[in-house]
């Protein structure tokens, strides 16, 4: 299968951390990037500029620390700020600018953003000629397979986006009325892949390696995201890559890897955030990295009391040290005990 190439960008797999607000910051990026994913797209960025000055924002928005190439998604309904954001964007690092017409949720379809767009097939292509225009790097477009099930319109977008000079386009195999219940569906992404000439990605419920290869193989996609799957299992990544090009399964990583890497990403989540928002935002991917462990949730209830560094950090070490010593179970998928 050939490379994927977004512009003048040859990523090294098929594997992309789908964007997802408040998950895929710096610190998992950059987790992520190291263990396996071919490109890592940022947390969601309004268009509204007048915002920016927020703390989530200027967490979200210096680009320079980031693995390349850097891939930075804007959302919005205005085709001038959705320009100027992407331009902002790209004097601050940004190589790669990816606009959101995929996320469903409330706040954000509420403000006509996201899969909200894809009801207004006009001002879709006025969004995506205006931003191709504002910048010299490429600009990719995720979105649905459409508004509900009686109009899945993502073919018809895909040859606006094609028209616009969309350079690649992600899929996510449900319609905005779907959210992310029931199960995704690829005949959808199948039909886009095949109508338009552009890089197509499939998105939707890709969380083991077989599901991978059956998705690539559905749909026909050049590559594929992967968002919920990486939660707690960030690895996932070289897991799928190992098995599309051996088709062999990698053993699940040993206890003492999953601590590692559970350890340092604490430690990045510390020093990106500092001490109280770290230790906040931890609490919930030390939850998705001890999901699966059977005796998990009553370590979780004990560590969300903690509220620093240190402490955290010293629940983890003795938390595995007691699996290891056979005091918890540590059984469960993507785990070696």
């Amino acid at each position: 299968m050939s490379a994927v190439r977004i512009g003048p960008y040859t990523l090294p797999n098929r594997l992309i951390l789908a964007p997802m607000a408040g998950v895929t910051d710096r610190p998992f990026r950059q987790l992520c990037r190291r263990l396996g994913a071919g490109l890592v797209v940022s947390e969601m960025v309004t268009a509204d500029t007048r915002l920016w000055h927020s703390r989530k924002s200027r967490l979200r928005l210096p680009h320079a620390g980031d693995p390349e190439p850097r891939s930075v998604q804007i959302a919005g309904g205005d085709p001038a700020m959705l320009a100027e954001a992407a331009r902002r964007n790209v004097e601050l690092g940004a190589q790669i600018i990816d606009i959101n017409m995929g996320c469903p949720a409330k706040k954000v379809c509420n403000k006509a953003a996201g899969s909200a767009l894809m009801k207004d097939e006009m001002l879709v292509g006025q969004i995506l000629e205006a931003v191709v225009a504002a910048v010299e790097v490429p600009v990719t477009l995720k979105i649905r397979t459409g508004w509900d099930r009686d109009n899945r319109n993502g073919l018809t977008i895909a040859r606006i986006a094609e028209q616009a000079g969309i350079q690649a386009l992600a899929v996510h195999g449900r319609t905005r009325a779907d959210l992310y219940t029931g199960e995704a569906e690829y005949d959808t992404i199948a039909a886009i892949k095949q109508a338009v000439s552009i890089p197509v990605f499939a998105n939707g419920d890709i969380d083991s390696p077989h599901k991978a290869r059956q998705v690539l193989q559905a749909t026909g996609a050049d590559a594929l995201l992967i968002g919920r799957a990486a939660q707690g299992r960030p690895w996932i990544f070289r897991e799928i890559e190992h098995f599309l090009s051996t088709g062999s399964l990698l053993p699940a990583p040993a206890l003492e890897e999953v601590e590692r890497i559970l350890l340092g990403h604490l430690e990045a989540l510390h020093d990106f955030y500092g001490e109280t928002m770290g230790a906040r935002i931890a609490r919930k991917h030390v939850g998705w990295y001890l999901a699966s462990h059977a005796s998990g949730a009553d370590f979780r209830r004990r560590f969300n009391l903690l509220d620093n560094r240190d402490a955290q950090c010293a629940a983890v070490r003795a938390y595995f040290a007691e699996c290891r010593s056979g005091l918890h179970s540590a059984d469960g998928e993507g785990v070696a005990a």
